[in-house]
């Protein structure tokens, strides 16, 4: 992930230290009734059975008398069943070691060559030695025929030559890729499982609350075990994503927003609640000067289905177009700059082959503001007769506007195999053709 959004950045540590109340006392003494009517008698018996009551049922749940804080749970007595502590202060304690035994961090390692962007490689792997490219995070939520099964982000294991993963215990295993998938940012590892008792339980994130404590443990900066704690700030937030580390946001993420501190080497592991239940897994944090306490997590009850069909399938079927481009905006901002004569940045600039572009090739009426360019259409956009320098527009009569909303509409409307008809300009003429989707292939569009 680039742009604002990465989990390269700095951040302010978020901590929150709750203080014991002591109950009050509440003295009730009882003298002589021998001069009371029954009227006073039933009263102060009413009244003490009420205070029993209370003292009983603050003695189960935990709550303090005159206590405003909450334990945030959904219902005060799950600490109680699923075996926590009823103490506040003890609740963050157990929860985290219910699963650290089950996070790992994940080292990335490439080829020296492959770092440096040669493309010179031999087949001798010593003359190619690898180096850590990278550190992340994972979690074991699975064991099954020896092997441990292990979730973490598509961004941490992507373009490793080898992934390790190191236990708890400080012990280092070779870990295989089983699948990975860059739209949801999601990857699931396959190590031995050999000595590993703990699989981390999977939560409910449609339950999370806002304010809600959560805790997200990992391997921020390299230096492994290390475990922070904030609260949910939004249950449910989009944001926008690029994939391509472009600068130019084409795809959107629905997260968890949190406060809880969140570095380097924390994507991919887990956040859980305070039953040690994973309700999501830690993704990316807002990198801008000036911004802190703002990261994002992955919401479990999304990750599940896609976890699974990595296991299954090792990748996620999605419909493919076929095409290279560039959004007409973006064209449009790099011409304005080339005119002005400023000088771009590296996230202003574009793929090569924009430059052969200019408003004489592209042209469509005054009242076409948006749009998406071929520059170049291979698979099924080439077989419907699709040009470099095409204008699509829009996709069965919706309007897309950038390469973002075509994604979405291909990704949430359409599946491999359905037809779709493509309306575009070429020289100022509006045409349309239609095509077959087929598998996307290639892990970049």
């Amino acid at each position: 992930m680039m742009g604002l959004f990465d989990d390269n950045f700095y951040s302010t540590k978020v901590t929150r230290r709750a203080r014991k109340e002591k109950m009050r006392e509440m003295p009730f003494r009882f003298g002589r009734t021998g001069n009371w009517s029954s009227l006073r008698i039933a009263a102060v018996s009413s009244l003490a059975s009420a205070i029993v009551a209370v003292l009983l049922f603050t003695l189960v749940t935990g709550a303090g008398f005159g206590s405003n804080r909450s334990n945030g749970n959904h219902a005060m007595p799950v600490a109680a069943t699923s075996g926590l502590s009823n103490d506040p202060l003890e609740r963050t304690i157990q929860a985290s070691a219910k699963v650290r035994p089950a996070v790992v961090s994940i080292i990335n390692e490439q080829s020296v060559s492959g770092q440096l962007g040669l493309d010179e490689e031999t087949d001798n792997p010593d003359d190619n030695p690898l180096e850590e490219a990278g550190v992340g995070s994972g979690v074991i939520y699975a064991k099954a025929k020896g092997k441990a099964l292990v979730i973490t982000n598509y961004h941490v294991v992507a373009n490793a030559d080898k992934v390790k993963a190191v236990l708890l215990s400080g012990e280092t295993r070779e870990a295989k890729v089983v699948g990975k998938d860059q739209i949801s940012d999601l990857a699931v590892l396959e190590i031995d499982g050999k000595g590993i008792d703990t699989v981390a339980e999977i939560g409910d994130s449609s339950k999370l609350r806002q304010a809600e404590w959560v805790i997200a443990i990992g391997n921020p900066l390299g230096l492994g075990d290390s475990i922070s704690m904030g609260i949910v700030s939004k249950t449910r937030r989009t944001i926008p994503v690029s994939l391509n580390q472009d600068g130019v946001y084409d795809w959107e993420m629905e997260v968890i927003q949190i406060d809880a501190s969140i570095n380097q080497g924390n994507s991919g592991g887990p956040l859980i609640d305070l039953n040690g239940r994973v309700v999501g897994i830690n993704s990316m944090k807002i990198a801008d000067f000036g911004v802190e306490g703002v990261g994002f997590a992955i919401p479990i009850n999304d990750v599940m289905p896609i976890v699974e069909k990595l296991r299954e399938q090792g990748k996620i079927a999605r419909p493919y177009l076929g095409i290279y481009s560039i959004d007409l905006e973006q064209h449009r901002k790099q011409q304005k700059w080339l005119i002005e004569g400023e000088e771009e940045t590296d996230e202003e600039a574009e793929v090569e082959e924009s430059d052969d572009l200019d408003e004489e090739t592209i042209r469509v009426p005054d009242d076409v503001s948006e749009g998406i360019i071929v520059l170049e259409a291979v698979g099924p956009a080439k077989k419907a007769g699709l040009k470099f320098s095409d204008l699509i527009v829009k996709l069965d009569k919706q309007d897309v506007g950038s390469t973002l909303e075509l994604r979405k509409y291909l990704y949430s409307e359409k599946k491999i195999g359905d037809s779709v008809e493509v309306t575009f300009y070429r020289n100022g003429e509006k045409m349309t053709t239609k095509l077959k989707l087929e598998e996307r292939t290639d892990e970049e569009e």
